[in-house]
């Protein structure tokens, strides 16, 4: 049996921590609140988009005070890599997105392709309205949609991984985020 590829410290080593665990809490606070204020009277669906979301979703909803369904959306354009191709669809939503109000939980909006192709999504299954909330923006990047609507941490155009996003598929449980 072999081992798998593991991030190492030297890898950490040569990462610079652009955000460490409080920073990022502190974002999903700000985040949470702003939420709160929109959607205090509405019951919206929250899609995870997997699998780089996962750990913000799971930080952000018990700081959520009003009635939501959670449901999941898996689409990427990286996969284990660490320049963005075409998209590729893993899984669509269950629940009925049909005149309702919807928030796109991710990890990271880079130039907003995949963000483009979910929203479209959404809209094609007649969505009442689409929003965003993304812990990550690339702020100096030609954005190819509407920006995420609420935005954790901007982040120059750098390969970012931890805290959900992965490196070669691994690192997405680190406490902090990290650029190459």
């Amino acid at each position: 049996m072999t081992s798998s590829p593991v991030i190492t410290h030297h890898d950490l080593a040569q990462a610079e921590c652009l955000y460490d665990l409080a920073d990022i809490e502190q974002a999903i606070d700000a985040m949470a609140q702003q939420l709160n204020d929109v959607y205090h009277s509405n019951t919206p669906i929250l899609l995870c988009v997997m699998n780089g979301a996962l750990v913000t979703m799971g930080q952000l909803l018990p700081k959520l005070n009003f009635a939501l369904e959670v449901d999941y959306i898996h689409a990427s354009r990286y996969g284990d890599e660490t320049v963005g191709g075409k998209i590729k669809w893993w899984h669509q939503p269950e629940t009925d997105l049909k005149n309702r109000d919807i928030i796109l939980i991710e990890d990271i909006v880079d130039r907003g392709d995949t963000l483009s192709a979910l929203r479209d999504y959404c809209l094609q299954q007649q969505a009442k309205s689409v929003s965003c909330a993304t812990l990550v923006n690339k702020s100096n990047v030609d954005k190819v949609c509407t920006p995420a609507e609420f935005v954790g941490l901007d982040i120059p155009n750098k390969f970012v991984f931890g805290f959900g996003m992965d490196y070669q598929g691994l690192g997405r449980n680190l406490p902090g985020i990290y650029a190459l």
